[in-house]
C-alpha cells in the first residue's frame, strides 16, 4: 500500500489545477496542471516541507476542486453506499478526502523531479481515460492513469491507476471489510481518528 501511494502522489498530486476552463479538455486538464503544479513544489519546496499546513493548503487548493469524491466514495463503498444513510454519506466523503489530502501532502516530494510522459488517451462514453507516464531514471517507466467524467460542466476524475493498481478497487477490498467487522460508523469513526493523527 506504501508503495501504491509514493506511485500516487507522482502525478495525482499534481493534478486536477482549480481554474481551469470548463471547456478545458481533460487531457489539457491533467498536463496544464502538472506543469503547474510541478513549478509550486520546486519553487516553495523549503517552505512547504518546513509547514504542515500550507503543504494541506496546496494540496486543497490545487487537487480538491478537480476530483470527484462523491463518485470516488460511491465506488469505493459499492454496495455499502447504498445502505448508507444521507449523514454517513457525507461523513464518509469528507474523511475519505481528507485521507487522500493528507495521504497526497505527506507522499508529493518524493517525486517533484520526475517526468511526466503524456500517451493517447481512451474515451468510452461519457469517460475519458488521460494517460501518463512516469519516467525514472534507471528503472521502466511507471503508467499513470485518470479516470475522468464531466461534472457540473468541468472534467473531474473519480479513479487513477497506478501501473494497473485502481485507488477504487484498492480501498474497495480495505474498506469493505472493516465494514463488514465494525459496520460503517465503525470504518468513518476509524478514518476520522487516523485523519486527526495524521494531522498532528
Amino acid at each position: 500500500m506504501r508503495q501504491f501511494w509514493r506511485l500516487l502522489a507522482v502525478v495525482a498530486g499534481m493534478t486536477f489545477l482549480a481554474g481551469a476552463p470548463a471547456s478545458t479538455s481533460p487531457e489539457e486538464v491533467v498536463k496544464i496542471t502538472t506543469e503547474r503544479v510541478l513549478e509550486r513544489v520546486r519553487a516553495e519546496h523549503a517552505a512547504l516541507k518546513a509547514d504542515t499546513g500550507k503543504l494541506y493548503g496546496l494540496v486543497n487548493e490545487l487537487i480538491i476542486p478537480h476530483f470527484d469524491f462523491e463518485a470516488a466514495s460511491r465506488l469505493v463503498l459499492g454496495r455499502h453506499w447504498r445502505t448508507a444513510s444521507a449523514e454517513q454519506r457525507a461523513r464518509f466523503t469528507e474523511a475519505f478526502k481528507q485521507l487522500l489530502v493528507r495521504t497526497y501532502a505527506n507522499a508529493l516530494f518524493q517525486y517533484a523531479d520526475e517526468t511526466i510522459v503524456f500517451k493517447p488517451s481512451q474515451t468510452d462514453g461519457e469517460h475519458v481515460v488521460v494517460k501518463t507516464e512516469v519516467t525514472q531514471q534507471g528503472a521502466h517507466p511507471i503508467p499513470v492513469n485518470y479516470r475522468m467524467h464531466q461534472k457540473d460542466g468541468e472534467w473531474k476524475a473519480y479513479d487513477v491507476f497506478v501501473d494497473g493498481i485502481s485507488l477504487v478497487v484498492t480501498y474497495r477490498g480495505d474498506f469493505g471489510s472493516r465494514v463488514n467487522q465494525s459496520g460503517i460508523d465503525g470504518l468513518i469513526n476509524d478514518l476520522e481518528a487516523k485523519n486527526r493523527g495524521m494531522s498532528r
